[in-house]
């Protein structure tokens, strides 16, 4: 999809060996206007502003993966229509 797209990875990590702390996705959330959240088949947008750190976390408390930021949007949990769009 990158490729494609022209686009490129400028910060990848591993998301077990690595994982996001409370401060990195607040710092996250601040870079950003807009929010899309992925969980399975649903996907909700919302603003920045309105999102709290639980919104990005799963079922287990951990922060949902991938989470990529393109512009001013963040795109959190695999939502491959909204990533091919935005990219």
């Amino acid at each position: 999809m990158l490729a494609q797209s022209g686009g490129a990875v400028a910060i990848e990590r591993s998301a077990r060996r690595e994982p996001l702390s409370d401060d990195e996705a607040r710092s996250s959330l601040h870079r950003v206007d807009r929010v899309v959240i992925a969980r399975g088949k649903s996907r909700r947008e919302q603003a920045a502003t309105e999102t709290s750190l639980e919104d990005l976390q799963g079922p287990t408390g951990n922060y949902r993966a991938p989470m990529v930021i393109t512009g001013r949007t963040l795109v959190v949990g695999l939502a491959l229509e909204t990533l091919d769009a935005l990219l």
